[in-house]
């Protein structure tokens, strides 16, 4: 933002450049009719556009400052704590004997490859922080260069973000943290406001996957005729999605309130659950037949033409489906490690050990978790129940920019942890 506004001042700069100097030629004719007032007004303009094309670029220097400096205090620190990982994962490999251990040796052989990239990642950090200290330096021996300052602060925002993402990266401690995530939504109940808002939410959910440069992909969505959806499912195939997005579970509430405060005038609904999404073997879980009801649909005008197959697992009453799989088979397999996923999810929640310990009636109903609000008049906010964190641009979180919700949520489960 703060690159168009530099950009944006300098066009600015430019017209009011040209606009004197086609005055310039005309002043012996209009000089007696320039009153002093427009003459003050005139000054005034160019002053304030000086004062704000100097501001843009104190930012943006700012900013480039700013994670230069993170870069240079923690890149060194991290890089030394990955290289010592990636040296002892080598060595148990060397002491091991792969065959002996199949399950084991691979998850060694997974983190070995996660170190290496990082050291990799963080290598590349040093030398993105270096070219953007250099660049800036460039930038002011050339009288300012807006296109190397752009360049620059380009450079040192990747730096920042990978810093900030790694940092969150290291409180995420659960199981199935470093697993995919697999993301529901569900309106709740028929109609156009409702249906409409869990399609604003699927599309906030893609747009922040864009961000990350995770890959995200609308597996099944069950569209209304007014242009909302009654459900859709994402899954973002990306290590640590599901560690990231697991504080999203919940009824996510758009509401409307009198000026007041006094009244809400309109509250649509919708849920959106979390799952692991198994990037390897959906986990050792065996699962009963008996306790395994299973129904086929071949879908019809309005749904997809593939064979769809729901499963509900008898003991919890918990229920999946699948039905974007070209084969009936897919979809049961889908479906079922949709369903062990929860099942291993809620096992935990609950402190059992084996999912045939759960306790039906203790499972808490996502319908009746409030995760958060969006506030749309008289006044935008977006209020994090579970966190208390408040954000007043509602549209740039509706954008995909959730990072900041996303990291409260794994600070505070961090926090509950160490308590």
């Amino acid at each position: 933002m703060a690159i168009g506004v530099a950009v944006g001042e300098a066009a600015s700069a430019r017209g009011a450049c040209l606009n004197w100097k086609w005055r310039a030629t005309r002043t012996n004719k209009l000089q007696t009719h320039i009153p002093f007032s427009a003459i003050r007004s005139s000054q005034s303009t160019d002053d304030e556009n000086r004062f704000y094309k100097e501001l843009g670029l104190f930012s943006l220097r700012k900013k480039i400052e700013d994670a230069v400096v993170q870069a240079e205090m923690l890149g060194p620190t991290a890089l030394e704590l990955e290289e010592s990982r990636r040296i002892e994962h080598e060595e148990l490999i060397r002491e091991c004997n792969l065959w002996d251990d199949p399950a084991k040796s691979n998850e060694i052989l997974m983190k070995l490859a996660d170190s290496a990239k990082v050291v990799d990642a963080l290598k590349d950090l040093a030398y993105k922080a270096e070219e953007a200290k250099l660049i800036t330096q460039l930038a002011e021996m050339d009288a300012i260069n807006h296109g190397l300052f752009k360049q620059a602060y380009n450079a040192s925002c990747a730096v920042s973000n990978f810093l900030n993402q790694y940092e969150i990266s290291k409180l995420l401690e659960g199981p199935y943290d470093m697993e995919g995530a697999c993301v529901i939504i569900k309106a709740a109940s028929r109609g156009i406001y409702p249906e409409l808002w869990a399609a604003q939410l699927l599309s906030m959910y893609m747009r922040w996957g864009e961000k990350q440069g995770y890959r995200g992909r609308v597996v099944e969505k069950r569209p209304s005729k007014n242009g909302g959806i009654r459900s859709a499912t994402i899954e973002f195939e990306a290590g640590y999605a599901y560690g990231y997005l697991t504080g999203e579970k919940g009824v996510h509430q758009m509401i409307k309130i009198s000026h007041d405060g006094s009244v809400v005038h309109e509250a649509s609904l919708a849920s959106v659950d979390v799952i692991p999404l198994f990037l390897e073997a959906a986990g050792d879980v065996q699962i009963d037949d008996d306790d395994l009801m299973i129904s086929v649909s071949g879908g019809d005008m309005r749904g997809p033409p593939e064979p769809a197959v729901s499963i509900q697992h008898i003991p919890t009453c918990i229920s999946f489906q699948s039905s974007d799989e070209r084969s009936k088979f897919a979809n049961k397999s889908k479906a079922l490690n949709r369903l062990k996923a929860k099942l291993l999810v809620i096992a935990r929640e609950q402190g059992v050990s084996d999912i045939r310990k759960i306790k039906r009636d203790a499972i808490v109903d996502i319908w009746h978790q409030e995760a958060r609000r969006y506030v749309f008049h008289p006044y935008k906010l977006v209020q994090d129940v579970k966190t208390g964190l408040q954000l007043p641009d509602l549209n740039s979180v509706l954008d995909g920019n959730i990072e900041p919700l996303v990291g409260a949520h794994i600070n505070f489960r961090h926090a509950g942890k160490t308590l």
